[in-house]
């Protein structure tokens, strides 16, 4: 049993930028230690002693270290697989970046091994821990929008295919093979697993169509998913790499018979955003409170997984709940190369469908 007063050390396998300017000053801010990395890359092992933190030459060696007690995998989506079951057969908790991987056979293989070892597995979703989201949750559980029928998400970017976050990595999310799609693939999970956050149940079935209109790399750079729960709320999202940053790209509305949340710029790595709550009686638009408005969703993602950890609410990561992500992604390429096979990007063989859970 691990001592619940000890802030957790952290090993680190794949540190890019989101790792180095994200998740590791969350841990700080957490109360954790960034503890020790495994990446081969030259840039990220130097970044690594820079940030004094030790860096190891294979992943039995990072898993083997003492002062590792949990592992984040932040790798491109091809290569969780591997640490995300080295670490749980090593009994190591796992928070793996989003989507769980570039495949569904790859994501139903780390269920498996979650299942099987009866270790702490959460992919990182950390939108469900953005201050913002917390507050719409709590306004629809406690029923200021009345009978909420539809969910609508614009997520979008602009991502050039020669984005880099480094200025000299090749962009990875624009290689099928590492990534395993585009836009739909990297940005829809984080849609997909808010509808179940802030309604309290998952979208069941999707359908969806993808393009390839502007960036001519070899992944989709636009999609929209239409979805609906099993007690018939219905869902839209539009995600994008083709969209331009200067204008308006993340919108996030939750609509009632009595109400609609509209959410600005919440959806993000950031904290912060605007939340009005428009009323269906009065017709006032009034600022939803956001409570710890300013702490960084990342940080409250590495302080719930912490706690989790020691045994206090393990059920906000969800090993089952993840792979069902993973399985509307698949539905929604499935459909998207039904609507326009020439232009359908990164299709996997078919898999046998999953009911809600």
């Amino acid at each position: 049993m691990r001592d619940a007063a000890r802030p957790l050390g952290w090993g680190i396998v794949g540190y890019g930028w989101v790792a180095r300017d994200f998740s590791g000053p969350a841990m700080r801010a957490a109360g954790h230690k960034p503890a020790a990395i495994f990446d081969p890359s030259p840039t990220a092992r130097a970044a690594a002693r820079a940030d004094g933190l030790a860096v190891h030459d294979t992943l039995a060696s990072l898993l083997a270290d003492p002062a590792v007690d949990a592992v984040y995998v932040a790798t491109p989506n091809h290569r969780h697989r591997v640490p995300v079951e080295q670490a749980l057969a090593s009994g190591l908790p796992v928070l793996c970046e989003k989507p769980m991987a570039a495949s569904l056979a790859e994501a139903q293989a780390m269920a498996r091994a979650a299942r099987a070892s009866g270790t702490l597995y959460g992919t990182a979703f950390d939108q469900r821990h953005h201050p913002a989201h917390d507050a719409m949750r709590l306004a629809v559980s406690g029923g200021r929008l009345g009978t909420v029928t539809a969910l609508r998400i614009v997520y979008a970017c602009w991502l050039g295919a020669d984005w880099s976050a480094t200025g000299g990595s090749p962009n990875w999310r624009a290689d099928p093979a590492a990534a395993g799609g585009g836009a739909l693939m990297d940005l829809a999970p984080h849609g997909l697993d808010l509808v179940e956050f802030l309604l309290g149940e998952p979208v069941c079935a999707v359908t969806g169509a993808v393009q390839n209109r502007v960036h001519g790399y070899a992944v989709d750079d636009g999609a929209m998913i239409l979805g609906r729960t099993a007690s018939g709320v219905l869902v839209s999202l539009h995600v994008a790499y083709n969209h331009p940053e200067t204008l308006p790209r993340r919108r996030l509305e939750v609509l009632g018979t009595d109400g609609l949340l509209v959410a600005n710029d919440t959806m993000g790595q950031e904290p912060g955003g605007r939340v009005v709550l428009h009323d269906a009686r009065t017709g006032e638009a009034c600022p939803l409170e956001i409570p710890d408005a300013d702490t960084s969703p990342f940080t409250r993602q590495i302080a719930a997984f912490g706690r989790a950890v020691h045994g206090e609410g393990r059920d906000r990561f969800d090993a089952v709940r993840d792979l069902h992500t993973m399985e509307l992604l698949h539905q929604a390429y499935e459909a998207a190369a039904r609507l326009q096979p020439a232009t359908a990007f990164a299709r996997r063989p078919p898999v046998e469908a999953v009911p809600c859970r």
